[in-house]
């Protein structure tokens, strides 16, 4: 049973030569592979919530929606595609792979394996902030406001890469002391690309789904505080704005 699944797999720079590419509006390259649980409208609105701007940047890439991505599969090191979900691949699957393949700079996202919108929409918009960072580096003003929050030690941040090269590039310190850090440049770098690339996934998570901030919390580390996250989601949105029938807004429950 277990091989006559393993002789489905297709391989990744196959599914690069034969998947109809799509370009949104915006500019992103997208295909759609398999039985990937996506209706058609749902993955066009996610793939257009990337604003123009930032499309721009990556526009060599090209994300491909399947099933299940898997590597190393019947021992080999080349990226396999499973064109639908099964238990048993699932546990070998990963979220994405990177695949070039004859000038194709291809993403491969496993839909079967994030379990809902929100996962599939975040794991999408991660990849394209790391993208944009590789592409852009970290604006000028972003970087003086994240820091400027480093410093005065508010609490928490978006990621543990964020959270873990912050606190080294403070040598290792994440609250206030009396003395002034001796400043790790390198972890510094490392910090500001980490935020931004989060600041960039979360403000088009936000123009995709009406989620709420709490869900993005990890154990791992302290969730940055919610006005230092608006801080930094306002002036993403001025950088880059929204597409055309997205609305970028920031709001607060009150307390009972």
């Amino acid at each position: 049973m277990a091989e006559g699944v393993q002789s489905e797999l297709i391989q990744a720079t196959q599914v690069i030569r034969d998947a109809v590419v799509r370009q949104g509006p915006n500019g992103i390259r997208y295909a759609a592979f398999g039985d990937n649980n996506l209706g058609e409208k749902d993955l066009e609105r996610m793939v257009q919530a990337v604003p123009t701007a930032v499309a721009g940047a990556i526009s060599r890439k090209t994300y491909y929606f399947v099933p299940l991505a898997l590597s190393e599969a019947r021992g080999s090191e080349s990226t396999m595609v499973a064109p639908a979900y099964t238990p048993e691949l699932g546990d070998q699957a990963i979220c994405h792979r990177n695949v070039t393949h004859d000038g194709t700079e291809g993403i491969f996202i496993s839909t079967r394996l994030l379990g809902d919108r929100f996962a599939l929409a975040f794991e999408f918009f991660i990849n394209v902030g790391h993208a944009f960072v590789d592409a852009i580096g970290v604006p000028d003003a972003f970087e003086q406001l994240v820091w400027g929050q480093a410093l005065a030690d508010v609490r928490g941040e978006t990621s543990q890469d964020a959270w873990e090269n912050r606190g080294l590039a403070l040598g290792g310190k994440t609250e206030q002391t009396e003395v002034k850090p001796v400043i790790d440049e390198k972890a510094k770098t490392a910090f500001l690309e980490s935020s931004f690339s989060d600041a960039i996934a979360i403000y088009q998570l936000s123009l995709s789904v009406d989620f709420d901030y709490s869900e993005l919390r990890e154990r791992e580390y302290p969730l940055l505080a919610p006005l230092a996250l608006a801080e930094r989601l306002r002036l993403v949105a001025q950088l880059f704005p929204p597409n055309p029938t997205y609305e970028f807004s920031i709001r607060y429950r009150r307390r009972a």
